[in-house]
């Protein structure tokens, strides 16, 4: 199996506990002299094989970033790196869109807001954090297909 194919497995799993989470909820109490919509106890037995597919995707996944080449890194780095990347520019636009906020003022007497940083300073870098991210995101998405989970 390849590294991509474990990855997209895992995802499944996460969402298939999601919605085992919600139906559990939806199972957990019922008006006394009725049924549950679904057996809790097939619940919980089909979350406790799920979470333990889960566990074991996680592990591979994990072994396999950790020990993977990935240019002069290995390719856990390069994920770090990318996480890092979209949490850069998740802040600068926040950054952007807390000094750019419209104001309707009616009168002069009203309070004046001025923005304390350089909007277009702060989009060009935007732009390069985004660059950066798309173009190592596609080389690491080129190698998780190209790539063998290690399953051991």
């Amino acid at each position: 199996m390849k590294l991509a194919e474990a990855l997209i497995l895992r995802a499944d799993a996460q969402k298939h506990v999601a919605q085992l989470r919600q139906r559990l909820t939806r199972s957990a109490r019922v008006q006394e002299g009725e049924q549950p919509p679904e057996d809790p106890q097939e619940l919980l037995a089909e979350l406790e094989a799920t979470t333990r597919e889960l566990v074991r995707l996680i592990q591979q996944i994990n072994h396999t970033n950790s020990i993977t080449p990935f240019q002069e890194a290995m390719l856990s780095d390069a994920l770090a790196t990318r996480d890092v990347l979209r949490l850069k520019r998740g802040s600068y636009e926040g950054l952007i869109n807390a000094a750019t906020i419209s104001q309707d003022r009616y009168m002069r007497s009203e309070l004046r807001f001025v923005s304390t940083v350089n909007v277009a300073e702060l989009q060009q870098t935007i732009d390069q954090l985004s660059r950066d991210y798309r173009e190592l995101d596609a080389q690491i998405q080129a190698l998780n297909w190209a790539t063998d989970l290690i399953e051991s």
